[in-house]
């Protein structure tokens, strides 16, 4: 794959997906630091190159440019067995990518958003998003109590981008005290990618 430049945010998990990737696979790229909290992916030139301005954006030398982490990540990883050729290996994935940003995301990550970068207490979260992300965990723990990864017997992508957001659970006031399954899990995604 040519060479290839990142707009990110490394505050972000869904950036991070991103650098995980390309780092375990290892890919040569350029890093571009994009501050959203001085709503830098709101400037002429980011929205040149993605005009929803949000991140992570990949951009390569012939111009083409491809937004959204998950979307990424799968096309990073084509051809790798951190998404595998197998046509049901691969939906299952993507059923982990889906729920990822549907089911997970937007509860464990904005209470973290809310709490590290807004300075909310705990207190202070919106409750029916606590209580859809303490779900999230819980169907995170119950699964990882049957197998070590989401999909098959490796890492793949689903792991990847479930793990951005997870590690990062306890600053957005969940516990993973009683969530053996996911700390285990956890330990063992940082392993993988050398963290």
């Amino acid at each position: 794959m040519d060479k290839f430049t990142v707009y990110g945010d490394l505050n972000s998990g869904n950036c991070l997906k991103v650098k995980y990737v390309a780092d375990y696979l290892g890919f040569t790229y350029d890093w571009v630091a994009v501050d959203i909290l001085k709503s830098e992916t709101q400037s002429e030139d980011f929205l040149r190159l993605n005009p929803a301005g949000q991140v992570p954006v990949i951009a390569f030398e012939d111009g083409r440019t491809l937004s959204q982490s998950n979307a990424i990540v799968q096309y990073l990883s084509e051809g790798t067995a951190l998404f595998p050729d197998d046509a049901f290996t691969r939906a299952e994935i993507n059923s982990c990518l889906f729920w990822e940003q549907y089911s997970h995301e937007p509860y464990i990550a904005v209470c973290r958003f809310h709490m590290v970068y807004l300075g909310k207490t705990a207190a202070e979260r919106e409750g029916w998003r606590v209580d859809k992300g303490e779900k999230a965990l819980d169907h995170m723990n119950r699964t990882l109590s049957q197998r070590d990864w989401f999909v098959g017997d490796s890492m793949t992508i689903a792991d990847i981008s479930l793990f951005a957001y997870t590690q990062f659970a306890t600053e957005g006031g969940f516990s993973l005290q009683n969530r053996t399954a996911v700390n285990d899990w956890i330990a063992r995604v940082g392993k993988e990618l050398k963290l």
